[in-house]
């Protein structure tokens, strides 16, 4: 059956290949059809885009069932913009807890090493997750991607990272293949953080030694994880330690990804250079020599930038990154200090808060993350092209740009999840 939706207002499609950074971010000419356009879509695929009026006279008018392919529908979008649909390519999806009480800590100026100390931090999570039936955070999980998906998000990745042992990282693991198998749901894309903090009792060399001896032999084994990352940051795991763990895991066969420079510039983004890893996240604090370092090596920037506003940190400098064609993308970093999964609200955030133009973060928050976390069916996705899954957002707007204006609700009016409409 084919779906054909015709009747667009603006459209977004950010068709091409590779990442996108400087000038290009805010081609409007070239990457925003005027109103108008349609789509074809063909198990789960898109399979054409036209002018709503040539489809018509194909296919027959909206709601009508054409008679000479009976099994196509027609639908008309009302002028309402579209956009690809948001691939949020840095969560921390399963664990269970609630950490509550550090605000009060930070505001008394307690540093996140601090708040770690009086028993807060990674520790307190990985403790109330230890605690939590599979049922529970299977249910959690479930939870929180449909709330990704009513805010337009259609594909994501997540990371374990709140066991801290070989057994509690593989079930996290488990549990998020388990998601993975869910119909109706953005597709995820999995990642071992089994080098998310250092657990008590050991020191940073101890947990390193147990991680490569025993905790990646048996998440190679289990053949869920594609991806290994590791938070690289003085205090947790310096840049020798990093550089280990990441390099037996490509060794081993699994992806690159990084935390680095969230608190300082520890020398995470040459090492991200170094390895050539797929994209290096945080980044708030990487000088720019890094940055053109990473770029040169084909590493895009993840920008966090809900966790700063979260922590009350600065803001990345948005326009010198423009300005020197690094290319980036943002994430929700969902996690228990930042419980947002919107990215129109990190759309927000980056054009209200940080001048950055709304086809940048729109490209950030779609095409760019869609290079660094692949769609499992292997089809190009985060733009709208023929051959693309057909992921798509349908805005409450004629005008595209509302993608980013509406920080307290979702702007997004119907999503196109692998062909099926879902309206929200």
């Amino acid at each position: 059956m084919r779906t054909v939706f015709v009747n667009a207002g603006a459209m977004v499609h950010l068709a091409g290949s590779g990442v996108l950074a400087g000038d290009a971010s805010v081609d409007t000419s070239h990457y925003v059809h005027p109103p108008g356009m349609g789509l074809v879509v063909h198990n789960g695929t898109i399979e054409r885009i036209d002018e709503s009026d040539v489809l018509v006279e194909e296919y027959g008018m909206p709601t009508e069932k054409n008679t000479a392919t009976s099994e196509d529908c027609v639908l008309s979008l009302e002028n309402r913009a579209v956009i690809p649909g948001f691939v949020d390519a840095h969560t921390h999806l399963l664990w269970t807890g609630d950490r509550s009480r550090e605000l009060s800590w930070r505001h008394e100026g307690k540093s996140y090493r601090q708040i770690s100390e009086l028993g807060g931090g990674i520790q307190d999570t990985v403790r109330s997750t230890a605690a939590a039936s599979n049922e529970r955070l299977l249910q959690l999980g479930y939870e929180r991607i449909r709330n990704c998906l009513r805010s337009g998000t259609t594909h994501m990745e997540a990371k374990s990272g709140y066991g801290l042992t070989t057994d509690s990282e593989l079930r996290l693991l488990e549990i998020g293949s388990q998601l993975q198998d869910m119909k109706h749901l953005p597709t995820l894309d999995l990642t071992w953080l089994g080098a998310h903090d250092i657990p008590k009792g050991l020191t940073a060399e101890q947990y390193v030694e147990e991680i490569l001896s025993e905790q990646l032999p048996r998440v190679l084994q289990q053949g869920i994880a594609r991806s290994a990352d590791v938070f690289c940051e003085p205090g947790w795991f310096n840049i020798e330690q990093t550089e280990e763990v990441l390099r037996a895991s490509k060794t081993g066969g699994l992806e690159i990804r990084m935390h680095i420079d969230e608190f300082v510039d520890g020398g995470g983004g040459d090492l991200a250079a170094e390895l050539s890893a797929d994209t290096a996240d945080h980044a708030h604090h990487t000088n720019l020599e890094s940055r053109h370092r990473m770029k040169e090596a084909g590493v895009v920037t993840g920008f966090l930038p809900g966790t700063p506003y979260a922590m009350g940190a600065q803001w990345p400098d948005f326009k010198q990154v423009t300005e020197n064609e690094i290319p980036w993308s943002i994430a929700t970093d969902f996690n228990p200090n930042c419980k947002t999964n919107s990215m129109p609200f990190l759309g927000s955030l980056l054009v209200q808060r940080c001048g950055v133009h709304p086809l940048n973060a729109l490209i950030g928050a779609t095409r760019n993350p869609s290079e660094t976390t692949p769609h499992p069916t292997g089809q190009t996705h985060g733009r709208l092209e023929v051959g693309a899954v057909a992921n798509f957002n349908v805005l409450d707007s004629p005008y595209w740009e509302a993608w980013c204006l509406q920080p307290s609700e979702s702007p997004i009016r119907a999503t196109c999840l692998r062909g099926e409409l879902i309206n929200h």
